[in-house]
């Protein structure tokens, strides 16, 4: 066999904090930030500041969306985090402003690589640029950009960077067309 995990080692990995603060930042999120009203948007965004994570104004994120180590997540002003949205935040994530993260997307900044016998961990930022949306359902790969304006079409997996006011669906996520007519012109 050439797999081992026995083997596997995350001593090259900061989770960024102390484990005391990884502990109390998962109790937090998983009573008093998950239990918290709908329009309770403040809250939340006290609750991740409180534990690092940068946030501008106006943002919207939903009571029953996660995050493995918020102090390793940016989003920008006027920007929604739907339901049960994921962020696998093992390296940094960045949401630029007025974005939308729609309803059960997963954005991942981590995996292993395939050829090592121990199954080293690999991690890569996701950045999500000013205006752009992921709907619902989507996967982000790990060093993912999604460019500004620029959509991702439910149910997609994005494996590559999506330029800038363009639509992507499928799996993994393709051109469709340009996302406002004007573009399409030029």
């Amino acid at each position: 066999m050439k797999i081992n995990l026995s083997n596997y080692s995350q001593e090259n990995y900061s989770r960024g904090r102390s484990t005391i603060i990884v502990l109390l930042w998962w109790v937090v999120q998983a009573t008093i930030f998950r239990y918290s009203l709908h329009n309770m948007y403040a809250w939340r965004s006290f609750l991740l500041r409180l534990f690092g994570a940068q946030v501008g104004k106006g943002i919207k994120v939903r009571s029953s969306a996660k995050f493995t180590y918020p102090w390793k997540v940016s989003i920008g002003d006027y920007s929604w985090i739907g339901d049960n949205v994921q962020f696998y935040s093992l390296d940094e994530i960045h949401i630029g402003s007025n974005c939308v993260v729609s309803q059960e997307s997963y954005l991942c900044t981590g995996s292993h690589d395939i050829k090592d016998p121990h199954f080293g961990l690999i991690t890569k930022p996701v950045v999500i640029k000013d205006g752009a949306w992921v709907a619902s359902d989507v996967f982000v790969y790990p060093g993912v950009t999604i460019n500004e304006m620029a959509v991702v079409a439910a149910r997609s997996t994005v494996i590559k960077d999506i330029p800038a006011k363009e639509v992507h669906a499928g799996s993994p996520a393709k051109y469709v067309k340009k996302r406002f007519e004007e573009d399409e012109l030029l």
